[in-house]
């Protein structure tokens, strides 16, 4: 089953208010505000609401190079090429926090979802883990051999990927400040990486052109697109995951359906290169800066049912995990599948819940594990044990309309593969006729 198809894009906003390149921009939690940083030294809140002012915030003395609100959307910080961190309050009085700890520019900054932390990127080669609430430097991470361009926390807070011009990505254990794992896939400078929703995947873009998807499990390359013609200064995943938002120095804007793992759109709007992207919380917006000076918010125009949906209807519950799916799952942790479909039946897989045994859900008398609300609201009629095993075999069957699915999408896959494979075989014979004697 394919993900439904968003509608095109369109442009909603165009603000226009800084002096020089925009790199960056981030949405505050109810998407009532949007951040932007510029070469102009200056930070500011650009409000979504028509005839609304914007409030401009100086206080960096030099390139502010990177912003992002708090998950509450209280808080917003900021790096610069001045090396230090900003926490500012995103109110008219924009009254601001310095965090001094890196000696080179600061180039990220991202929050960790509790909110009680923050981790940044420098050109100093390390990456810094920062208390938000104590105003206080915890800790480095420094196996970088050049300038870190990117840092971001895990949707769950326990790790952090970072992107360095040393040409690697590098994923680390908050808890133990390990490196666990290093991607050294990319041809140039890596220029940005963040994480998958889900936290099962990580995306980076490059100066080689390119974007790849990693999964942070198996460490496995999943996808690799090369679609821009100039440099990926940055990215931004849609939050149902299903879609990839990409900025390039081609002046040009780029959609990617990750479920298909194929391009969906290409968007032109910026007169130059495309610095900066980022979807809003709820994905119905995407914001988009570069070297014009101009922030431009667009609105998403995806389907309202999305793939995550879609799949949450079908999803058999997690309390009747089969064997047939661990077997699955072993069989793609053992391939060498790096293409789209191989994507898909992992994140299809992964959807289905943590693996327990096979269980039968037999009635709980009231009074026993259920509120009183939960009684009323259901039959007091015993369930007979024919229904139960009618909801047991429909469970199954869900399990096997997953597994047939997924190996029709491998079954495609391995067409096309041998098809290629013997159009390959067919030029190499024309190939070797010409040239023989």
């Amino acid at each position: 089953m394919a993900a439904p198809c968003p509608e095109d894009p369109s442009l909603e906003r165009h603000f226009k208010g800084h002096r020089d390149a925009v790199t960056c921009v981030d949405f505050s939690l109810n998407t009532k505000q949007l951040a932007s940083g510029s070469m102009d030294s200056c930070l500011m809140i650009w409000h979504m609401k028509p005839q609304s002012r914007a409030y401009r915030f100086a206080g960096h003395k030099d390139a502010v190079t990177c912003v992002n609100f708090s998950p509450s959307g209280h808080l917003l910080a900021s790096g610069s090429r001045d090396k230090t961190v900003r926490i500012w309050i995103p109110n008219v009085k924009g009254e601001s926090t310095v965090f001094r700890a890196h000696t080179a520019t600061v180039r990220s900054v991202h929050f960790c979802s509790d909110g009680q932390s923050f981790v940044t990127a420098s050109d100093d080669k390390t990456v810094k883990v920062w208390s938000t609430h104590r105003q206080k430097f915890l800790f480095s991470l420094s196996q970088h051999i050049n300038w870190v361009r990117c840092a971001r926390f895990s949707p769950d807070g326990r790790l952090i990927v970072s992107a360095s011009d040393d040409k690697t990505v590098k994923l680390w254990d908050k808890t133990s400040r390990e490196c666990v794992h290093s991607y050294c896939e990319h041809g140039g400078f890596v220029t940005y990486v963040d994480f998958h929703p889900s936290g099962t995947c990580i995306a980076a873009a490059g100066m080689d052109n390119t974007v790849k998807v990693w999964d942070v499990r198996t460490h496995r390359l999943l996808q690799h697109y090369q679609l821009h013609s100039a440099a990926v200064n940055a990215l931004s995943f849609h939050p149902s995951g299903n879609y990839l938002l990409t900025a390039s120095s081609d002046s040009t804007l780029k959609i990617l359906d990750l479920m298909e793992g194929r391009l969906l759109y290409t968007l032109h709007g910026h007169q130059g290169p495309a610095t900066t992207v980022a979807f809003s919380r709820t994905g119905e917006y995407f914001a988009s800066g570069g070297s014009d000076e101009q922030v431009m918010v667009w609105k998403s125009n995806f389907d309202v049912v999305d793939y995550g949906e879609v799949t949450k209807v079908h999803r058999p519950p997690a309390t009747l995990a089969t064997s047939s799916r661990n077997l699955m799952w072993e069989a793609l942790r053992k391939s060498n599948l790096c293409s789209p479909p191989w994507f898909w039946c992992m994140e299809r897989l992964s959807s289905l819940g943590p693996e327990v045994q096979p269980e039968v859900d037999f009635p709980v008398p009231p009074g026993r594990g259920r509120s009183q609300e939960s009684v009323q609201s259901q039959p007091q009629e015993p369930i007979s044990m024919p229904q139960t095993l009618t909801s047991t075999l429909e469970h199954i069957v869900g399990q096997l309309d997953v597994l047939t699915q997924t190996v029709s999408i491998l079954e495609q896959r391995l067409t096309l593969t041998e098809d290629k494979l013997k159009q390959c075989l067919e030029n190499q014979q024309l190939i070797m006729q010409r040239t023989t004697p």
